[in-house]
């Protein structure tokens, strides 16, 4: 059984910085993509960021371009987003994800993590 567990959430000023990390448990982990999602309350799953295996590629959702960075390190087990110049909205749940391959759409995502949250104040 695989386990996610997302850290480094908490609360942010506008213009402020966050790095969250997510472990993951097994051996397994390079073989899989990484992915990051957010929920805020009253509003549907949104897609992040996502890497593949490697980490040589990486995709992000239209409203955090230029502003997080996903990576990862293998030997580690752990998947990170660098998230600066935080918003008021973009406060949500943030979720850690793994897929076969790397993508927005949550369907192709099998295990996820517990959540951490974010809250960016004004």
């Amino acid at each position: 059984q695989v386990q996610l567990v997302e850290s480094g959430g908490g609360v942010v000023q506008a213009g402020g910085s966050l790095r969250l990390s997510c472990a993951a448990s097994g051996r397994t982990f390079s073989s899989y993509a990484m992915g990051w999602f957010r929920q805020a309350p009253g509003k549907e799953r949104e897609f992040v960021a996502a890497i593949t295996r490697g980490g040589g590629i990486t995709q992000y959702g239209d409203s955090v371009k230029g502003r997080f960075t996903i990576s990862r390190d293998n030997a580690k087990n752990t998947v990170y987003l660098q998230m600066n110049s935080l918003k008021p909205e973009d406060t949500a749940v943030y979720y850690c994800a793994r897929s076969r391959s790397v993508g927005s759409a949550a369907v192709e995502y099998d295990y996820w993590g517990q959540g951490t949250q974010v809250t960016v104040s004004s």
